[in-house]
């Protein structure tokens, strides 16, 4: 099982965002309960879907308003009846890396049993973080629309650029190597949950 717990950074000098966050993450399918607000600021997330945990992963940091724990091993949503009801090392862990992530530059961290997998998956989402936090908000546009299913032509359509512009700023904000990265994630993470407990 995957367990993100997230913490609002700066969230004295900020308003809320706990409510605003659960109501996009409760719209992903995949979820195995609720996510809920813990304590204060703080956030909880049980998913046995890889994908669902990459993506909220991502979702998160994109707003950079998180420290952003995942923890992965064991934990019996059919113990509880709410995530703050559940237990299992995975919420230990994800504890574990929340706390380690709001000391990294990417504020992510990722908490597991084998410390190799775990540096090797931190390793990878790093580098994909990275990569977006240097992005545009042209090119987060261009990023979405090529999501939706668009092709890059029609993705120019939409945006009012020339394709060839539209081709430049994918280039320059890694949009290809970005999509490709996050199905490679998903099945890194799949092979990690299933070697952890999960």
């Amino acid at each position: 099982m995957l367990v993100v717990t997230a913490d609002q950074v700066h969230s004295r000098s900020t308003a809320d965002r706990v409510g605003a966050a659960l109501i996009a993450i409760n719209a992903l399918p995949g979820l195995s309960l609720p996510a809920e607000r813990t304590v204060g600021d703080e956030l909880q997330v049980l998913t046995a879907s890889p994908s669902t945990a990459v993506e909220l992963i991502l979702l998160l940091a994109r707003s950079g308003d998180w420290s952003i724990g995942l923890g992965v091993g064991d934990a019996d949503p059919v113990a509880g009846r709410s995530v703050r009801e559940t237990n299992g090392n995975a919420f230990v862990f994800a504890r574990e890396a929340v706390e380690l992530a709001k000391k990294r530059q990417t504020r992510f961290a990722l908490c597991t049993r084998d410390a190799v997998d775990a540096d090797d998956a931190q390793a990878f989402i790093d580098l994909l973080l990275l990569l977006r936090a240097r992005r545009t908000a042209t090119a987060w546009k261009l990023h979405d629309l090529l999501r939706s299913g668009l092709s890059q032509v029609e993705a120019a359509a939409r945006l009012g650029v020339t394709p060839q512009s539209a081709s430049k700023t994918a280039l320059a904000a890694g949009l290809r190597v970005d999509l490709a990265s996050e199905t490679a994630l998903v099945r890194l993470m799949a092979r990690l949950d299933a070697t952890s407990g999960g």
